[in-house]
């Protein structure tokens, strides 16, 4: 049967002032880099600048726009791409919470029995609405995905003992920035924020099924990514009654700051 294997590497924006000073943003404060940030965001674009890239996405506010912006201006693979803005993928909103300190909301959720960034309070929105939206922007990129490159770049499935056709066995180098994805013809660069990135990570391994790295610590998969921080997933796809239907997905790995990786 004819698969259609691609990554998808997702990583949070760039530093914000109010990251700095430990505020909570979420939707309404669309502030945009700070100058650490923006450090921050060509160091990444320098680490991956020789990956290649089919497709960028990014949530529709400015942090994460102009983190996108920054790493597409340093890879050659971007320069013929349309950086896609989607307001599927921008930060969980947390209500009357905005603009406070993120230590006052952690103290919140703790006195409601929860965890941060899970908590949802007066007027914010719930981690089910969130993994709505997670659901929503998934389904509409395999389509997309899947129309734009199924035709050229489908492959049978054709099972092999060989290493030679696995991308993860072509890439073992820890720290590369093209771990996972050589060979992979297909590769989406997604840009969004840290509480979405938690709530996506949790739906594809809990909900998916996604395979983790051996010896991975799962405390360390769902924690709050740092910013910058890219996570990497391999998904195969099948294609059936004229639709796209995710059939297998696996991790590369998680929250890797690849500003700070050596190559």
């Amino acid at each position: 049967m004819k698969t259609l294997t691609f990554a998808l590497s997702l990583i949070r924006h760039g530093e914000t002032q109010y990251n700095k000073d430990g505020l909570l943003q979420g939707q309404a404060i669309d502030s945009p880099l700070s100058e650490s940030g923006l450090q921050q965001a060509e160091a990444a674009g320098c680490y991956l600048k020789d990956v290649e890239f089919s497709n960028v996405f990014s949530s529709n506010m400015l942090r994460a726009q102009q983190t996108a912006e920054t790493i597409m201006k340093h890879n050659r693979s971007c320069s013929g791409l349309q950086l896609v803005c989607d307001a599927l993928l921008k930060e969980k909103s947390f209500g009357i919470a905005e603009g406070r300190p993120v230590q006052d909301v952690r103290e919140m959720a703790e006195a409601a029995g929860q965890s941060f960034p899970g908590f949802t309070p007066p007027k914010g929105e719930t981690q089910e609405q969130v993994t709505q939206r997670v659901k929503e922007f998934l389904e509409k990129t395999l389509q997309q995905i899947g129309a734009e490159h199924w035709r050229d770049r489908g492959e049978e499935d054709e099972t092999s003992s060989s290493s030679s056709s696995d991308p993860l066995s072509t890439s073992l180098a820890e720290g590369r920035a093209d771990e996972g994805v050589r060979g992979v013809p297909v590769h989406a660069l997604v840009v969004t924020h840290g509480a979405y990135m938690c709530v996506a990570v949790r739906f594809l391994v809990e909900e998916l099924g996604c395979s983790l790295p051996p010896g991975t610590d799962k405390e360390h998969v769902f924690a709050l990514s740092p910013n910058t921080g890219l996570s990497r997933f391999l998904l195969t796809v099948r294609r059936a009654e004229g639709r796209f239907a995710l059939s297998a997905i696996r991790c590369v790995f998680v929250h890797r700051k690849g500003g700070d990786v050596q190559k």
